[in-house]
């Protein structure tokens, strides 16, 4: 996409985060604005930062875990805006734990949120593209997460692994069938955002207050260390910059932290010599994730 003065833009997890840093700079480049969230308060106020600009927008209380939310996300936007330039699935939660104590109610919230929430917006929103005229663009924000692995989230990994790998066979798709849609994947290590208030956007139909695992040393360390890991990362404005640069460029892997560039390269060499995980060769790529560059 190289022009967005008056193209729509339609983002999910708009009320924090990427979601709206993105939205900032999207109605700051012209854009007409259609933001989803299930945090009401904080869409609004993502609302209000964008018309302040100048923007045209409009909210929409999403819970982007319900398939038939996503539809009515979709619908709205069709019927304020007709049409649909831009699609930024941004809404995601991440969730510490190891596989032998993570509730399942835990795996069924993250793959919800981060993975099907963006399989049911492509769903619809592909199709809508295709009639449109002119080229439309989508950006599925993943993670490192998605390229790499490291201990303790396997629940988070397997989510964001997915995303990558979804948004990659839907790219060959689109080309078979010469779709004037381009696919893009965000991959950041940690950035400075809301993730680590997770808990703050749980559904009441993934709680269940009961479970011991909620008051277990291991939950309590969790958000601690998602804490630690998120405010220490790279600074939030570095983000919507590199995003928008490589939606021009049509980038399809978009990165941060080029440090950690060797540690993919190493994951992908030691696949077909049999290697597997090695903790202690993953450790100085670790103390990268927390480097404030931007990405070449």
């Amino acid at each position: 996409m190289k022009e967005f003065k008056d193209k729509v833009a339609l983002i999910t997890g708009a009320a924090h985060g990427f979601g709206h840093s993105l939205a900032i700079e999207a109605a700051q480049r012209g854009m007409k604005l259609a933001l989803a969230d299930i945090d009401q308060d904080a869409l609004e106020k993502t609302l209000s930062d964008v018309k302040k600009i100048g923007a045209q927008a409009i909210s929409i209380p999403t819970d982007v875990t319900e398939e038939s939310e996503i539809a009515n996300m979709v619908d709205e936007t069709m019927s304020k805006y007709n049409e649909i330039n831009l699609l930024i699935n941004s809404a995601g939660v991440a969730i510490p734990g190891p596989i032998w104590e993570l509730p399942t109610r835990d795996w069924e919230w993250i793959l919800h949120a981060d993975l099907m929430s963006q399989v049911w917006a492509l769903k619809r929103v592909i199709p809508i593209m295709e009639k449109q005229k002119g080229h439309g663009d989508i950006l599925n924000v993943a993670s490192m997460a998605g390229l790499i692995t490291s201990p303790l989230m396997p629940a988070y990994y397997a989510t964001k692994f997915a995303v990558v790998g979804m948004t990659e066979a839907v790219e060959y798709d689109l080309q078979a069938v010469k779709a004037n849609v381009g696919l893009h994947v965000f991959c950041p290590a940690f950035v400075q955002t809301d993730l680590y208030h997770t808990e703050n956007h749980r559904p009441a139909k993934y709680t269940d207050k009961s479970d011991p695992y909620y008051s277990s040393k291991t939950f309590k360390e969790g958000q601690k260390q998602a804490k630690i890991d998120i405010t220490t990362g790279m600074p939030i404005d570095n983000v919507p910059k590199i995003i928008f640069k490589a939606l021009e460029d049509d980038k399809f892997y978009i990165l941060t932290h080029p440090g950690m560039n060797p540690a993919i390269v190493a994951r992908a060499k030691n696949i077909p010599s049999g290697e597997g995980p090695d903790l202690k060769a993953l450790a100085p790529f670790l103390e990268q994730t927390h480097e404030v560059k931007e990405d070449k």
